[in-house]
C-alpha cells in the first residue's frame, strides 16, 4: 500500500507577497475578495513592506499614527497595489538608468608618454614592460607609460529591459533575521521555510519527535545558484574589478544551498537532502523526489522548496542576449507606443497573448508534505495531494534550448493518472492547467500544442489553462513552487485567476479544445479535482504534476481510516487551524519571525550513543535504525 503525499503546509514570498494562507493568490484575485479577506492580506503586505507597523494590537503608519486596518488600508491600498506583481525595475533591485557596463580601450601615448600617480595598494603585481616606475615618497609611485596602454573605462547605460517581478517594495528579509551577508536568495528561503513551517499549525519539534530522525527529509535548490555578489556573483566579478573575494562566495553560491540552510539553521535535519536542478522544472523535480520517498515509505516528512533571486544586471543580460526577455523597444514596438508607463510595465508578460519575451521574476517557495497516515496522526490540514510528478528528456535535439516532445509525455502520463484514479468525467469536466506560459513567442505556440494535443486525445472539449506567471513573472527554477502555491488558492476562493495581461490571445496559439481567458475563472471551491502544474525547461527539462483537491484527498482518506480515527482526527485538527490561525494572525502584526537557529545544538561525533542497532542523537526523541532491510535478499 503506497502512502498518499499530502500537502500539510506551504509557504514563501514572491511579488504577490506572502504566500501561506493565500495571500499571494488574493493578490492575484484581489478583486473578487470580500472586504474582510481583501483588507487582511493588503495589511499583511503593509506590514511585509513596512509601510505599517504593529504594537499591543494596534497599527501605525508611517507617520506613526495610530490607526486601525481599515483606515489603514484605505490610505495605503495604491501605494500597495502599485508595489506587487510584476512592474518598472526598482532602484532597490539596481538603477536601470545606469548599469555598469564598462569599456576596454587601449590609450595610445604617441610620441610622448603617459603619466600618473598610485599609491602602493593600486600597483599591480606584475609591472608592464612599458612602464618606468618612481617611488616618489613612502607609498606613492611616479609611473610613465610608453606606446600605449590597455585600460578598462568606467560606463554605464540604460538597461534595456526595466520589467521584472520583483518582491513587494520594501520588503527586506535580510532584516528579519542575523542575515550576515547572505545572498538575497538565501534570506528568501530562511523567510519562506519558515513560513511554510508555521503554516502548518503544528510545532516541528511536535513532527520531527513523532518519527524518526532519518525519516525526514529535504528537497531544494534553484536553477542557477545565487548569482549576486554576496555568492557566486561576486566570486566571479570581483577580481576583474580589483575587489577581494571573500571566503563565503564560493560556499553561499552552490544551487543546493537552499536545502542546504534549512538543514543546518532552521530544522536541524539529519535525515535525507538534496537539490536537483532541471533549469525551469528545478521545483518539480525537487517535488518529485519528496513524492517518490513519501510514496515507497522510506520518509514520513518532506520540505520541497526553492528559491530564485535572477532580478540583477547580469542575469538579465544573459537572457537577454540570448532573445529570451521582453526588451522596452520590444514592448513599445508590440503596443504601437512611444513611451512605456507603469501600466504597461504592468503588461509585460503576456502568456498566449501577443508578446516578445519573457518577464524575470524572484520567488521563494516552500511545501511541506507527509505521509497520509502521520498526517491523520498528528491532525494536520491537508490542502492537496501529489500522487506523482512525471519528467522526461526531449531526445535528440538540434539547439540545446529549443522545446522538444517532452512534455507531451509527461503531460499525457498526468492526465492518464488522473483519469485511472478519479474517473473521466473528472478529467474532462473538473481539471484544469497550470500552464509553464512564459510569455515568448514559442512558448504560447509550442506549450499550446501540447496542452491542446493532450486535450484531443482524452476527449476534454474545454480545458482551462491558467499563467499565473502573467503577474508575477518567471522565477526560473521556483517557479513550479509559484504554481503550486498559487494554485491551491482556488479550493479556498473558488476562482482560477485570469490572464488579465493580454486582450486576446495569439492567432497561432493551438486552443480548439483549450479555455483561455483574460478575466477571472469563477469554478467554485470543489468545482475543480485536479490542477495539473506544467514546466518546460531549457535543455529539455520537462515536468507535469498532477495535484490532487482537498475534497477528493478527504473522499480517498475516507476510505482508508475508520470512523474513529477521523474523529480523533478532526478533534486534533480543530486545535492545528487555531494553532495556524495564530501565526497568520502575527504575521499581520509583525510579530512573526522567520526560524533561524545559528549555533544551535551542534553536535559532534563524541555526542552520539551508536551500537550495531541504532544511533541515539542528544536533541532527537528517536534514535536511527540500523537493522536495515536486504532489498536484494533474493540472490544474496
Amino acid at each position: 500500500m503506497s502512502q498518499l503525499p499530502v500537502i500539510v503546509g506551504f509557504g514563501g514570498i514572491n511579488p504577490a507577497g506572502r504566500a501561506s494562507f493565500h495571500h499571494a493568490y488574493r493578490r492575484l484575485i484581489i478583486e473578487k475578495l470580500d472586504e474582510h479577506s481583501r483588507q487582511e492580506t493588503l495589511t499583511d503586505l503593509a506590514i511585509l513592506t513596512g509601510l505599517a507597523t504593529s504594537s499591543d494590537g494596534k497599527y501605525k503608519n508611517q507617520d506613526g499614527i495610530e490607526c486601525n486596518a481599515t483606515e489603514l488600508i484605505k490610505d495605503l491600498q495604491k501605494q500597495l497595489l502599485d508595489s506587487t506583481l510584476i512592474r518598472r525595475i526598482e532602484k532597490s533591485s539596481f538603477d536601470v538608468n545606469h548599469v555598469m557596463f564598462n569599456k576596454a580601450a587601449t590609450l595610445n601615448c604617441g610620441d610622448g608618454s603617459l603619466r600618473f600617480h598610485l599609491r602602493k595598494r593600486q600597483m599591480p603585481l606584475e609591472i608592464p614592460s612599458n612602464w618606468s616606475v618612481t617611488e616618489t615618497a613612502p607609498g606613492q609611485f611616479d609611473i610613465h607609460v610608453s606606446s600605449k596602454m590597455d585600460v578598462i573605462l568606467p560606463d554605464n547605460k540604460v538597461a534595456p529591459v526595466q520589467s521584472a517581478g520583483q518582491l513587494p517594495s520594501g520588503f527586506e528579509p535580510g532584516k528579519l533575521y542575523q542575515s550576515r551577508n547572505h545572498p538575497r536568495n538565501l534570506q528568501m528561503t530562511v523567510f519562506a521555510a519558515s513560513d511554510a513551517l508555521s503554516s502548518t499549525g503544528i510545532p516541528f519539534e511536535t513532527i520531527a519527535n513523532s518519527v524518526a530522525p532519518d525519516q525526514i527529509a529535504v528537497y531544494a535548490s534553484n536553477s542557477i545558484g545565487q548569482l549576486d555578489d554576496f555568492g557566486f556573483g561576486g566570486l566571479t566579478k570581483f577580481p576583474a574589478i580589483g575587489k577581494r573575494t571573500t571566503s563565503k562566495q564560493m560556499p553561499l553560491g552552490y544551487a543546493q544551498m537552499p536545502a542546504d540552510f534549512v538543514n543546518a539553521y532552521i530544522l536541524g535535519n539529519v535525515g535525507t537532502t538534496g537539490g536537483a536542478l532541471g533549469a525551469c522544472a528545478t521545483f518539480l523535480y525537487n517535488l518529485r523526489s519528496g513524492v517518490n520517498d513519501i510514496r515507497s515509505g522510506r520518509r514520513k516528512v518532506v520540505l520541497v522548496g526553492g528559491s530564485d533571486a535572477p532580478v540583477i544586471p547580469e542575469v538579465i543580460e544573459g537572457f537577454k542576449a540570448m532573445g529570451a526577455l521582453a526588451e522596452d523597444k520590444d514592448l513599445l514596438a508590440l503596443d504601437n507606443l512611444s513611451e512605456l508607463t507603469a501600466d504597461d510595465y504592468r503588461k509585460a508578460c503576456r502568456p498566449f497573448g501577443n508578446n516578445c519575451g519573457f518577464t524575470i521574476g524572484e520567488s521563494s517557495q516552500f511545501v511541506l508534505l507527509m505521509s497520509d497516515d502521520l498526517a491523520i496522526e498528528l491532525g494536520a490540514e491537508i490542502y492537496g495531494a501529489v500522487p506523482e510528478v512525471f519528467v522526461s528528456a526531449d531526445g535528440h535535439k538540434k539547439s540545446i534550448s529549443a522545446p522538444g516532445i517532452g512534455n507531451y509525455i509527461t503531460l499525457a502520463k498526468s492526465a492518464a493518472l488522473v483519469r485511472k484514479m478519479l474517473g473521466e468525467e473528472s478529467l474532462q469536466q473538473r481539471s484544469f492547467v497550470q500552464a509553464h506560459g512564459t510569455s515568448t513567442p514559442q512558448n504560447r505556440v509550442t506549450e499550446s500544442h501540447v496542452i491542446n494535443e493532450t486535450a484531443k486525445a482524452f476527449g476534454i472539449q474545454n480545458w482551462p489553462v491558467a499563467a499565473i506567471k502573467s503577474y508575477i513573472g518567471h522565477s526560473q527554477g521556483t517557479a513550479g513552487g509559484d504554481q503550486l502555491s498559487l494554485s491551491l488558492g482556488t479550493w479556498k476562493y473558488g476562482y482560477i485567476p485570469g490572464i488579465l495581461t493580454t486582450d486576446e490571445f495569439a492567432s497561432d496559439v493551438h486552443q480548439s479544445n483549450l479555455f483561455l481567458s483574460n478575466q477571472h475563472i469563477e469554478v467554485g471551491s470543489q468545482g475543480v479535482d485536479t490542477v495539473f502544474l506544467n514546466s518546460k525547461g531549457f535543455g529539455g527539462n520537462n515536468a507535469s504534476a498532477p495535484v490532487l483537491a482537498p475534497h477528493i484527498v478527504s473522499n480517498m482518506l475516507n476510505k482508508r481510516y475508520s470512523k474513529s480515527q477521523l474523529l480523533a482526527y478532526q478533534t486534533k485538527l480543530d486545535k492545528t487551524r487555531m494553532a495556524a490561525t495564530a501565526y497568520d494572525q502575527a504575521s499581520l502584526h509583525g510579530d512573526a519571525k522567520p526560524i533561524y537557529l545559528y549555533d544551535h545544538n551542534v553536535l559532534q561525533g563524541e555526542d552520539l550513543s551508536i551500537s550495531d542497532k541504532q544511533i541515539t542523537m542528544p536533541g532527537y526523541s528517536n534514535p536511527i535504525n540500523l537493522d536495515i532491510d536486504n532489498p536484494f535478499d533474493d540472490i544474496c
